[in-house]
């Protein structure tokens, strides 16, 4: 049986669904998007509580029948983001030539605006964000061709 709560972590506000406890991994939803969650096993002979999952990208339902394949979690052939925060502006588009370095899109985080830049050359196959949305640590910004 699924449990829904409203929860609130650095002043934002987040719908979070979580699946069979019993289950390892834990399937969670987070304001309409799935991950796979891990429970650590407590120290033997603690009674201390179990650290807080660390939320893992799982495949969500996309609109029907999308052209590309999904976007790997990691890898050489994404950018994640580094942080959580909102996404300012997009400065590329699929088929864009890239180069190391070269800027593919702003977030911002704490009221900074970090530079998300490319960590190699090459040809950008989707944009994974759009300019205002908020997205979580290692979210998929772009993928590469």
């Amino acid at each position: 049986m699924a449990k829904k709560v409203t929860v609130i972590v650095e002043g934002r506000e987040y719908v979070v669904e979580v699946g069979d406890l019993s289950e390892n991994p834990i399937q969670a939803t987070v304001n309409q998007r799935s991950y796979n969650v891990q429970v650590p096993a407590a120290p033997a002979g603690k009674n201390a509580p179990a650290a807080a999952p660390s939320p893992v990208p799982a495949p969500t339902p996309s609109t029907p029948a999308s052209s590309s394949p999904p976007p790997v979690a990691s890898g050489a052939n994404v950018i994640s983001a580094p942080m959580p925060g909102d996404i300012i502006s997009v400065e590329v588009k699929p088929g864009t030539n890239v180069s190391s370095g070269e800027v593919v899109c702003v977030l911002e985080a704490m009221k900074m605006k970090n530079m998300i830049r490319s960590p190699r050359a090459g040809v950008i196959a989707t944009v994974e964000v759009t300019p205002g949305q908020a997205v979580d640590y290692g979210a998929v910004l772009v993928t590469f061709e």
